[in-house]
């Protein structure tokens, strides 16, 4: 069927795998004859890609379908992604949804459209997890500045805590040749840098029998792009080489981000982690030995279920002890299916909502003396596409965000700028030569 004319709008929530799978089913849409309009304007299709990571996301999630069914209530409603995946039937109970796909049909949105024609229930189109066995390629593509290259999906670790393996499936992966092409043609296309993302990226290798530091050493060939990022990465497959290829890499940025959820023993045991802080922290150790200037991100979880007050407090101290970037802090959210639910000792929502604060806290403080430390020294920044006309912001390799005044021939450019101190908005301010 011909859609030419028709308008569609698509909306993201979650992870950075969620926005470069978006980005491919929008190509998909228009090469249909769809339009692409902005989420706020009226359309004829609302796409949502949903979270499921928390309760509050759950929440998020069908507000936005809401939000979309209110601004045109004759619009033909879509839901995608991970709550569409887990609770597919209190999707398509929503008034006004009419199409649910899980996991394995997120891409083939186009074949279920029936000519726009509204349902009077929401279609389901969903299977088990154990079935979930399909890797669709996907690449964000707009800004022409940075694109998401989606390089692995699913995770087999079932971490207490969590429901992403019923969300995503086993995990899974295409071939490095692969990628490597898709790699190319984005740098072909005007990207200059690539994000690599996925659920458990450095699981890499278990469709291929390759390896995730094959993977970085080939991407770090592709001579179209200027920058690799590798996005989260398990402390315990983040080994050795990986790093000491990372410090003598030409494209792969000094940027880790490692998510450590617990800083005590005790409440990583619970949460079922494969490592302890023993090896966190060397691994955090060796980046800093050998790439003193690298960012380093980490994911943290206040309030699990058995984190006792004094747990807590051992756990803040450890986290503060190590030579980190910055935090991102979640509050724990009970998850149904999930084994956390039978562990004892409930921290209140209250309770949960203050060691967040406190993290929040210490991670402002880690932040500012990151940058502070390089405060007055040169570095390489590729600058963005920026909507205003008075100030534009870029990064550095090494994930500092910078802001100086706006110049067109700044965007999509990579210069070499002096930086110089923290302005009010909380970016380094930059002086470009």
């Amino acid at each position: 069927m011909n859609y030419n004319g028709k308008k569609v709008a698509f909306t993201t929530l979650g992870c950075k795998l969620n926005f470069s799978e978006t980005s491919t089913i929008a190509r998909s849409f228009q090469e249909m004859g769809f339009d692409r309009t902005g989420f706020r304007d009226k359309a004829d299709v609302y796409v949502i890609n949903t979270c499921s990571v928390t309760d509050t996301a759950d929440k998020k999630s069908r507000a936005i379908i809401r939000q979309a069914i209110r601004q045109n209530p004759a619009a033909f409603i879509v839901v995608v992604g991970c709550y569409a995946q887990l609770k597919p039937d209190e999707v398509a109970s929503i008034e006004g949804v009419d199409l649910v796909l899980g996991a394995n049909d997120k891409f083939n949105i186009t074949k279920y459209l029936d000519g726009l024609e509204k349902h009077k229930k929401g279609d389901v189109h969903n299977c088990s997890f154990t079935r979930i066995n399909k890797f669709d390629h996907a690449y964000s593509y707009g800004d022409r500045t940075r694109s998401f290259l989606k390089v692995q999906d699913g995770c087999d670790y079932f971490c207490t805590y969590c429901t992403i393996p019923m969300a995503r499936g086993k995990s899974r992966n295409p071939s490095i040749t692969s990628l490597v092409e898709e790699a190319q043609r984005a740098g072909e296309q005007g990207i200059r840098e690539i994000i690599l993302t996925g659920v458990n990226i450095g699981d890499f290798g278990q469709s291929t029998g390759e390896t995730f530091y094959d993977l970085v050493q080939a991407l770090d060939e592709v001579e179209s792009v200027d920058r690799i990022r590798i996005s989260s990465i398990e402390p315990n497959l983040l080994n050795d080489d990986i790093i000491e290829f990372v410090s003598r890499s030409k494209r792969i940025a000094p940027h880790f981000h490692i998510p450590l959820q617990a800083g005590t023993n005790e409440v990583l045991k619970l949460m079922g982690r494969r490592y302890d802080r023993e090896l966190f922290a060397r691994r955090v150790e060796k980046i800093k030995e050998l790439l003193p200037h690298a960012f380093i991100g980490v994911d943290v979880i206040a309030g699990m279920n058995g984190e006792s007050d004094k747990l807590f407090e051992e756990s803040y101290q450890f986290i503060e002890g190590l030579d980190i970037s910055q935090l991102h802090v979640f509050p724990y959210s009970e998850r149904s299916k999930t084994s956390a639910l039978k562990i004892e000792g409930v921290v209140p929502v209250n309770e949960r909502k203050k060691r967040v604060e406190k993290l929040k806290e210490l991670s402002n403080q880690k932040l500012k003396d990151f940058y502070l430390k390089h405060d007055g020294q040169n570095h390489r920044v590729l600058f963005e596409k920026s909507r205003s006309k008075s100030r534009i912001t870029g990064w550095t390799d090494n994930y500092i965000k910078v802001e100086t005044d706006f110049r067109d021939e700044l965007v999509n450019q990579i210069r070499e700028v002096k930086l110089s101190g923290i302005n009010p908005t909380g970016n380094m301010a930059v002086m470009v030569d």
